[in-house]
């Protein structure tokens, strides 16, 4: 394996899998993942052409913000992380139960 394929296969954290994820894959064609904060459009684009062997149409990435958490009387800060959403070519699908 090449290291620039292993660094591919290493922007890719999770997939999201919550209510607004499947509506916007039944309705959209787009798969919802869980990225590396430094990942770009273009690094996530690849990787997910090389994992799935499928066509990526376009990607758009948002930076999703940490709530505020209280622990009794110590305030907390979850992490920042960042959210892809990736839209795939016509013909083209993702079945995580087999994949």
């Amino acid at each position: 394996m090449s290291t620039n394929l292993y660094q591919l296969t290493r922007v890719l954290e999770a997939p999201i899998i919550s209510e607004k994820s499947s509506i916007v894959a039944e309705r959209d064609k787009q798969i919802v993942f869980k990225v590396q904060k430094n990942a770009t459009k273009k690094q996530v684009k690849n990787a997910v052409e090389a994992m799935f062997n499928v066509e990526v149409d376009a990607v758009r990435v948002l930076n999703v913000k940490g709530k505020q958490k209280r622990f009794g009387r110590l305030l907390g800060q979850r992490s920042d992380w960042k959210k892809a959403y990736v839209k795939l070519k016509e013909g083209h699908d993702i079945e995580f139960a087999s994949a």
